[in-house]
């Protein structure tokens, strides 16, 4: 006979495990299945997690869990060619617990999350492919995985295997996601001694930094990159719109060579040593973008509900709040004896009332809008820098007379009007 569990959860993210986890200990027989070698050997972030979330789950978890740096400064670059123009904030309050977020390795941190999961009763499974969901009776019944006598059997099946889901576009539940509402990032961590990283971030101890770069980093497309210190190595990444990346006939590892040689990123990392090479899509279609997330015996969370936020780059927290609240619709459902759709909504309506869907409702428009409007990164990111430099310069000339230079290099009186214009509509989408 084959084997029947309360619920099967599909990937072991963050919006899988903090599903299991959540079930497991509320005594649900769960089945994690992962098709990686192990938790987070496949699974790819530019590497900040939000303590928030996963606080709710597993209360002062950062005391034991394999996690790099607090963060205690976020800056923001501006790139040019030949100039950055970057602002920050750095707040000691993040310096002490019970902090605010901390830069992790996946391939650390999915495996000790998952440990947790099975201490509380989950059955962990690694190198299983879920080749298809079990439907019988337009309800989902288990999953057929790529083992011998490979069918397992459950009264819901949890999906969280990453954007592009197959197992939601074969139930139905989407179709194929379009260029623009993908992302494709690279990301490289780079080996440096702690020290060295301390002293060319201005760090003391632990402490961490994170820097968000636009413009130059991605030629003009809609896109970021990113350096992040770990304890004794960087994450450096890049990610910017398929779309726009097909557009322009650009190899995002070419893409990420740019930005590690740019005169204003190459000091931070001189000296380092290639560890990891990853690559990963990146659901950024938000809230228009978001597919059926549930169904009879089936729900779908995290990058699969394509639950990310792409303005303030938040996906691991969104992941792991649906994990959670997918798992307290799960254990409604099961007091009830009921895993049809009508009582699994539940999860969908908590989920649209959280932050999570908050969020992506607030910035529906956001991302499209960018992406239709190359301006902002084309051509407003270097006219800022240009104003910059004009204004720091000192070179005889008065202040009035740089004030009216730099009004002159804004264009004519219709290209000062239609950035009035575009200033206007940014504000609207992300207000």
């Amino acid at each position: 006979m084959a084997e029947k569990f309360d619920a099967i959860v599909v990937g072991a993210g963050p919006a899988g495990t903090a599903c299991a986890y959540t079930l497991a200990k509320a005594g649900v027989s769960v089945l994690l299945l992962e098709r990686g070698e192990y938790p987070g050997s496949k699974n790819v972030m530019g590497g900040v997690l939000y303590r928030k979330m996963m606080e709710d789950i597993i209360p002062g978890f950062y005391k034991e869990a394999p996690v790099e740096r607090p963060i205690v400064e976020q800056r923001f670059m501006m790139l040019d060619e030949q100039s950055a123009l970057t602002f920050s904030y750095k707040g000691l309050e993040w310096a002490e617990e019970p902090y605010n977020n901390f830069t992790v390795l996946r391939a650390k941190f999915d495996q000790w999350f998952a440990d947790k999961a099975v201490q509380q009763g989950a059955l962990l499974v690694n190198e299983t492919v879920v080749l298809e969901c079990i439907v019988e009776n337009g309800k989902v019944v288990g999953v057929r995985t790529d083992r011998p006598d490979g069918e397992v059997f459950a009264d819901v099946v949890v999906l969280a295997d990453g954007v592009n889901s197959l197992l939601a576009k074969s139930l139905g539940f989407h179709k194929e996601f379009r260029p623009d509402e993908v992302a494709l990032a690279v990301m490289e961590v780079l080996k440096l001694d702690r020290r060295i990283i301390e002293d060319r971030f201005n760090l003391e101890g632990d402490q961490g930094c994170t820097i968000e770069i636009f413009g130059d980093s991605t030629k003009g497309i809609l896109g970021t990159a990113w350096l992040y210190t770990n304890k004794d190595s960087l994450n450096i990444g890049v990610g910017a719109m398929l779309s726009g990346l097909i557009k322009h006939k650009l190899k995002p590892h070419a893409l990420l060579d740019y930005v590690k040689n740019h005169p204003m990123i190459r000091p931070y990392i001189q000296g380092s040593e290639q560890q990891e090479y990853l690559a990963h899509l990146i659901p950024e279609g938000g809230y228009r973008s978001m597919p059926k997330i549930v169904g009879n015996g089936v729900v779908v969370v995290g990058d699969a509900a394509q639950l990310v936020n792409a303005i303030h780059r938040e996906g691991s927290n969104m992941a792991m709040t649906s994990g959670v609240l997918a798992a307290e619709a799960i254990l409604e459902a099961k007091e009830a004896g009921d895993y049809s759709e009508k009582t699994l909504d539940t999860y969908r309506k908590k989920l649209l009332d959280s932050f999570v869907g908050q969020d992506l409702k607030k910035y529906q428009d956001a991302t499209h809008h960018f992406e239709r409007s190359p301006q902002y990164f084309e051509r407003y990111i270097s006219m800022m820098n240009r104003a910059a430099s004009q204004m720091f310069t000192v070179d005889g000339s008065s202040k009035w007379e740089k004030q009216k230079k730099i009004w002159r290099d804004l264009g004519t009186a219709r290209e000062k009007w239609k950035m009035a214009r575009d200033l206007m509509q940014a504000w609207r989408v992300m207000k």
